[in-house]
């Protein structure tokens, strides 16, 4: 009763707090979701001067584009996310000047007498190099049916939007490289840069000619070096380096010597076991389809070719593994074979299993005696040969694909039909010839192998060993580099700088360690050291090669970093400074051979050098400054001595030749403006990009 009584004198508060609650959950319903009241709330991963990138068209595009790829994930985003933004940039361009691609031109673009490029590069035959009418006709013939599959579809429209994207592109590159002009003035300097030649004396005096104790450097000498060179370092975003002390992950002897007796004592069991193919697939061994000649054999060639059949030889090293070798088979191989075949390629509408399907039908016709070979390929053949009754003329050893190859080679009678599939589709085949000159013999054999790596017990050792190091240097990363500069077989590194999209850290590569050692770093502050081990595998074998400990060794904001910050980067460059300073000094007033011969240096020639020849002979290299102060000189003058990017320098004029004036001037300024009309089109978008509003948030997602 009491309760009754209470509720009663509270019931407006129950009331309002009731409708409160429900107020709650309709707004909650209203704003959430993609049929909010507000529009799409889609999480965006960036913008392009103000345009989004939806997080879901962008993952329904990866999977459409790379359905069943097993490249890098991270790279093949890293990809998709610069076509995003230039096809955001394209279209925000094309719009403003009206440039644009109708339904006709798009239609030309897919099926017409000159494709896209993009239509050349995915509808090639890969036999002939030309583009596949036939397949791409296939298409057309299923867009205008509809008959085409909700995934061919998908990708088709896709497909459409990356050509309408290159077709603007190329619009606006015309439009740019149309507008350059070639002045006079430019193409008189231009022709008098090539047509000057000189003969050059020179000594050049090395850096390390002086000891590093000899010079002392500030920290307002690595200011001035920064302040001089503003275009080294600039930040469009923020970037971290990153510290990290590497424990590589080796076999130990016993590791070794344990997988050497597992092979050991495989072969024991091989030379009882009565089916070859069984007992090597059981091992995950090879057998090789193909018979190798002794000069094929890299390694104990001898051993193993003069094996008698049945033999095996091993345990061996290869490579990074113990093997055993068995000698199945011995044959003559032919130095040529001569076949033809009837080829019917996989697409859209003819998937593999029907392109076999058809290739029995045709062979059992074939065999029945109620068609030609010759007629069959002349009907369904889709290569270049289909005309010729689908003749190869004679090949040699490897000159097909390997299961063509192996086929013609080492399987195949002569005069009956065999079917064969390789990456081109579905083939059937027929040897038509043999040559044997040589009578050159080889043998087919089968592999098993143990890769030498190391053991779990190493591997816990290995790791307990990098849990104990962490535990007593996490305070800091500058202190766990030190540290582990004084541990025997532990070596450390710092990263170059990376930003928070990032997925490939320094000698640790790409993939998704990596990736998550940059996620971290961009959650962590200057100095932190990542709690956690890192953990990478062999890409290939796919056991532990390496335990990482990561750390925060430096952040840098977007704009000029300080020169504390980049000390490690330009500490050689600004010893060196300090050193040709040094050298200068010394040598200062002295011509080429007095130079030299103060620090025991070589005096050397060049000969017919122009003033925009970037890379010089004789070990010169990429010195910008020797041609500056070369071509300075007159004839028989030699220089002041100056420091240039691997030394300090005396040059002499010995020769310098007189270049008379450009005979036509406006043929000079045509081919100029067509050399930098060419190079529009790869520095179009780069340039484009630099000038655009990106913001990136792929991090947060990825």
């Amino acid at each position: 009763m009491a309760l009754i009584s209470t509720i009663r004198k509270n019931s407006a508060l129950i009331v309002v707090l009731i409708a409160l609650g429900l107020l709650g959950f309709i707004i909650q319903d209203m704003t959430a979701g993609q049929n909010s009241i507000f529009g799409s709330l889609q999480p965006s991963i960036g913008k392009i001067n103000g345009q989004g990138v939806d997080l879901n068209e962008f993952n329904r595009t990866e999977s459409i584009l790379y359905a069943g790829s097993t490249g890098d994930i991270y790279a093949r985003r890293s990809a998709l996310w610069d076509y995003f933004v230039e096809k955001a940039l394209i279209d925000q361009e094309g719009e403003k000047l009206g440039l644009g691609v109708s339904k006709n031109e798009l239609n030309d673009l897919q099926f017409g007498p000159e494709p896209s490029p993009i239509i050349m590069q995915r509808f090639m035959d890969q036999t002939t190099g030309q583009l596949n009418r036939e397949q791409l006709n296939s298409l057309k013939q299923q867009i205008t049916s509809n008959t085409m599959t909700a995934t061919a579809r998908s990708y088709w429209a896709i497909q459409e939007q990356e050509i309408i994207k290159d077709r603007i592109q190329t619009k606006l590159v015309n439009m740019v490289s149309k507008g350059m002009y070639m002045p006079s003035w430019a193409a008189e300097m231009s022709q008098k840069e090539s047509a000057t030649m000189m003969e050059l004396v020179y000594t050049r005096i090395p850096f390390d000619a002086i000891d590093n104790a000899e010079v002392s450097v500030s920290d307002e000498d690595y200011a001035n070096y920064l302040k001089e060179n503003p275009g080294l370092f600039k930040f469009t975003e923020e970037a971290r380096k990153l510290g990290l002390v590497i424990f590589d992950v080796k076999p130990t002897k016993a590791d070794s010597a344990a997988q050497r007796k597992k092979i050991a004592d495989l072969i024991t069991e091989w030379k009882k076991a009565p089916n070859d193919t069984v007992f090597v697939e059981q091992y995950l061994g090879t057998i090789d389809g193909a018979y190798v000649k002794r000069e094929g054999l890299l390694q104990n060639a001898d051993s193993i070719f003069n094996l008698p059949i049945g033999g095996i030889f091993g345990p061996y090293v290869e490579g990074n593994a113990y093997r055993a070798v068995k000698l199945l088979d011995r044959k003559v191989i032919p130095d040529s074979v001569k076949s033809r075949h009837i080829l019917i390629r996989p697409d859209a509408t003819t998937p593999l299993a029907v392109a076999k399907a058809r290739i029995d039908s045709i062979k059992g016709a074939i065999e029945k005696g109620t068609t030609t070979f010759e007629a069959m390929a002349a009907r369904f053949g889709q290569d270049g040969t289909s005309m010729s009754g689908g003749d190869l003329g004679y090949t040699g050893p490897g000159g097909m694909v390997k299961p063509f190859n192996d086929l013609i080679f080492f399987q195949a009678e002569q005069g009956k039909l065999y079917t064969v599939e390789t990456q081109f589709g579905a083939h059937l085949v027929e040897v038509t010839g043999k040559r044997i000159t040589s009578n050159g013999s080889g043998v087919r054999l089968a592999y098993i192998g143990e890769v030498i790596k190391p053991s779990k017990e190493t591997e816990t050792k290995r790791f307990d060993e990098a849990q104990r190091f962490l535990n007593a240097n996490n305070k800091n990363i500058d202190g766990m580099l030190a540290a582990a500069k004084k541990i025997k077989g532990v070596t450390q590194e710092t990263s170059p700088a990376v930003n928070a999209n990032e997925f490939f850290v320094g000698s640790l590569g790409s993939g998704q360690t990596s990736r998550e050692i940059v996620r971290w770093a961009f959650d962590a502050s200057k100095g932190e050291v990542a709690p956690d081990i890192y953990t990478f595998t062999d890409p290939t074998e796919f056991y532990t090669n390496k335990y990482v400990l990561a750390g925060v060794k430096t952040i840098f904001k977007p704009g000029a970093p300080t020169a504390d910050q980049v000390k490690e980067d330009i500490e050689t460059a600004v010893i060196n400074r300090k050193k040709g300073e040094l050298i200068i000094d010394k040598i200062k007033g002295k011509g080429v051979e007095a130079a030299a011969a103060q620090y025991s240096a070589k005096v050397d020639t060049l000969r017919n050098i122009r003033f925009n020849q970037s890379f010089l002979p004789n070990n010169v290299g990429s010195e910008p400054r020797f041609n500056a102060y070369a071509f300075k000189l007159k004839q028989g003058q030699t220089s002041k001595p100056f420091a240039g990017n691997n030394g300090v320098y005396v040059v002499n004029a010995f020769y310098v030749s007189t270049p008379s004036s450009a005979s036509d001037v406006n043929q000079l300024k045509s081919t100029l403006a067509t050399s930098a009309r060419a190079q529009v089109s790869t520095r179009f978008m780069p340039a484009f990009r630099k000038m655009a509003k990106i913001k990136d948030n792929r991090s947060k997602y990825f």
